[in-house]
Formats: C-alpha cells, sequence, structure tokens
C-alpha cells in the first residue's frame, strides 16, 4: 500500500493511468524524458544522496533508466549503492575502486547490468523483436568495452516490426529504433518488489 501511495503522489498524470502495468508507466516516463532538453556529458559529478541527479539539461545513457525508474519511486542510485557496499565483490572491478562510490557506481552500465541480474530480472538476448516489449531495459556492446543502455518503449518502428528505444548515445534523452544496431549484451525486466 505505502508503495502505491508513492507511485500515486510522484507521477505525473501525463504518464501514469490507472490500471496500467509497471512496465507501461516505465515506457511512459522514459518517453517523457525525450521532452526535456538534454546534452551528453559523461562528466563526475558529486551529487546528493539519496536521490541525487546530475545537474538538469546534462546525462548520459545511464541516466535515461535512473530518471525513469525514479519517477515510479525507485531511486537507483540508493539501490545500487546499498547493493554494492554488502557485496561489492559481485560487482566489475573495471574502475579501480576499492569502495563504492554514491555519485558514479549507479550511472555505470555494467553496475546497472550486475544490479538487475542480481534481482533476477534477466531474460533471453534473441533476435525475435516480439521478445522486446515496453518496459524492458536493454544494454549492447558499441565495440571494445564501451557498453549503452537504454528501455523499450511503447511506440513501434516505422515498419511496425519492432518497439523503439528510449536512450542517450550523444544526442539527448531520444527516441529511436536502434533495438538492433548494436550487439545485445543485456535484457532485462526489473520490477521493484511492493513494500
Amino acid at each position: 500500500m505505502k508503495r502505491l501511495f508513492t507511485l500515486l503522489l510522484g507521477l505525473s498524470a501525463s504518464y501514469f493511468v490507472i490500471g496500467q502495468s509497471f512496465e507501461e508507466q516505465l515506457s511512459n516516463a522514459a518517453l517523457e524524458l525525450t521532452k526535456q532538453s538534454v546534452s551528453y556529458d559523461p562528466s563526475y559529478f558529486s551529487i546528493d544522496y539519496p536521490n541525487g541527479d546530475v545537474p538538469a539539461g546534462k546525462g548520459v545513457c545511464t541516466d535515461v533508466i535512473i530518471r525513469a525508474y525514479r519517477q515510479l519511486g525507485l531511486d537507483l542510485q540508493k539501490e545500487v549503492h546499498e547493493d554494492m557496499k554488502a557485496n561489492f565483490d559481485t560487482y566489475p572491478k573495471i574502475w579501480g575502486l576499492t569502495r563504492p562510490d554514491k555519485n558514479i557506481d549507479h550511472r555505470r552500465v555494467p553496475n546497472l547490468m550486475t544490479y538487475f541480474e542480481r534481482k533476477d530480472s534477466e531474460k533471453p538476448i534473441t533476435e525475435n523483436p516480439e521478445d522486446y516489449v515496453p518496459g524492458d531495459v536493454v544494454a549492447w556492446n558499441l565495440g571494445g568495452a564501451v557498453t549503452h543502455i537504454g528501455i523499450v518503449v511503447n511506440k513501434k518502428s516505422n515498419d511496425n516490426k519492432r518497439y523503439m528505444i528510449v536512450h542517450n548515445i550523444g544526442s539527448g534523452q531520444v527516441l529511436e529504433d536502434c533495438l538492433f544496431n548494436y550487439r545485445i549484451i543485456g535484457h532485462y525486466s526489473f520490477e521493484p518488489p511492493a513494500d
């Protein structure tokens, strides 16, 4: 019940409709993000905790995920940080850190992937567009060690064969038909448990 009130108080009427699934709400929250002017900025920022965010008008691909989930009452900054504090050895050691960093950990694709995997939200990676539905989170490898992440939303491609993605790959928070443009390395459907 507490979660329902949190959701009702925290959502704009433009993307919350009574009776919608969590996945539909996440899709709508992601689409709302495309209305904001955001430039791609991978800088390190010292941010508040919990519920910290980088400055308005700035962000990277992970900030799309963080901001969409936050609109539904889930603070991935706090959730990832707490999970990393308790399970630091299970998270990637790509950045040479010896302890969690609440300012940046949740803004790294491999950490979000690990968090979603630890929450048993993995879905199969396939080449079938019908397997990717609104509210899914997809991660890609762009080549080398460069990773990317976005949200599948309830808007179809021009040929009507697949759902489109809200992501930020350098041009701000945008809607694009890019599901199979890169090699998919993660596919998730994460809905936090009710309080």
